[in-house]
């Protein structure tokens, strides 16, 4: 009796030992966090979601493997509506994504099935754009942007995807622009403003900082103003991606002389916090519990102050850093959340000037 007695307390601390090694291990010890991308391989989401990568790996508890995965098609919907049938509520599944997922969801289009504002935010990582115009224009800052010699043409590839922040910003500026619509990329964009086809555009920052600002440099573009930062709950403060440009809410003050309101500033607001402020946000199942967002606030935190992670991020972001937490998580769901207004405001702006389908 005594030997049973002192096996059976070995085998007690042994096993108190492995659950006491396990929480110090930490909660993804031996998992594996899928990372869903909703577009291909090679595109700025991707790109991201690969750059944070090995960042997770090393401060997430328990230093679990990242998998990311590309889920093309339907311009994100069905990598999105994937996730909606087979995320994990544990934390090991996050949808990694754009505007060019939320913008559906927020206009109700056919096809989606993803309930993105029930969705859990475990970070952001913000991806800002420049607005830029060829001098050909005679526009030479933000403020004579009104006084272009010749008729303003944009470029974009649709007008409810990652297009939508840029188009109403020219309907908050009240600018006067033809916008040529269905390139099949950024890329192809960039080259037709080149190409002196286009004189406006609006490039995301990995594109505008090394692709952009050389022609800047060259003065063959001049660069107008951001989507702007987020400064108590509005969207008016400088971003960092270019902090000498003004936000376009400062660009509003200079040529009207007052901020900006109404319903084509909360239209923008909403869409541009989404698409730049938050610009690539990583979603968790409804389910997932506090302490896995609680984690995941910790380990941007630790990321933010990596050193490491702040020499690359210069390269890629211009030093911007992640978000995470409350304050980040209600404003994502707000914006993914517009008033009934805003919502028939957008519908009917994208159906009867630009031919969108509802």
């Amino acid at each position: 009796m005594r030997k049973l007695m002192k096996t059976t307390a070995a085998l007690a601390a042994t096993i108190g030992l492995a659950t006491a090694a396990q929480a110090q291990d930490g909660y993804f010890a031996g998992k594996s966090i899928e990372i869903v991308v909703p577009f291909g391989e090679g595109g700025a989401t991707f790109v991201s979601a690969k750059f944070l990568e090995p960042y997770f790996e090393k401060h997430l508890p328990g230093n679990p493997d990242i998998d990311v995965v590309s889920r093309p098609g339907g311009g994100s919907i069905l990598g999105a509506n994937w996730f909606e049938q087979n995320a994990k509520s544990d934390g090991t599944t996050i949808l990694f994504t754009t505007s060019s997922t939320a913008n559906p969801f927020v206009l109700g289009q056919e096809g989606v099935e993803y309930r993105l504002a029930d969705y859990r935010v475990a970070y952001s990582h913000p991806f800002s754009a420049v607005a830029y115009v060829s001098p050909t224009t005679g526009v030479t800052s933000a403020a004579d942007i009104k006084n272009a010699t010749t008729q303003l043409i944009y470029g974009g590839i649709a007008a409810a995807a990652s297009d939508l922040p840029g188009l109403l910003s020219f309907e908050v500026l009240d600018l006067d622009v033809k916008s040529v619509l269905g390139f099949n990329g950024r890329g192809p964009v960039r080259l037709a403003f080149e190409q002196g086809e286009l004189n406006l555009d609006y490039q995301f920052t990995p594109v505008y900082l090394t692709q952009v600002v050389p022609s800047v440099d060259a003065g063959t573009a001049v660069p107008l103003w951001t989507g702007g930062a987020m400064d108590g709950g509005v969207l008016k403060a400088r971003d960092s991606i270019a902090p000498e440009l003004p936000s376009v809410y400062e660009v509003h003050e200079m040529l009207y002389g007052s901020a900006p309101s109404g319903i084509e500033w909360d239209a923008f607001q909403g869409v541009a916090s989404v698409t730049y402020a938050y610009g690539l946000t990583g979603y968790m199942h409804p389910d997932t519990p506090q302490e896995v967002i609680d984690l995941f606030a910790e380990t941007v935190a630790a990321i933010n102050d990596d050193p490491e992670f702040q020499q690359e991020a210069l390269k890629v972001t211009n030093g911007a850093r992640l978000n995470a937490g409350p304050d980040t998580e209600a404003a994502i769901k707000a914006a993914l959340s517009p008033s009934e207004e805003v919502k028939t405001y957008l519908r009917d702006l994208l159906s009867t000037k630009y031919g969108v389908n509802f």
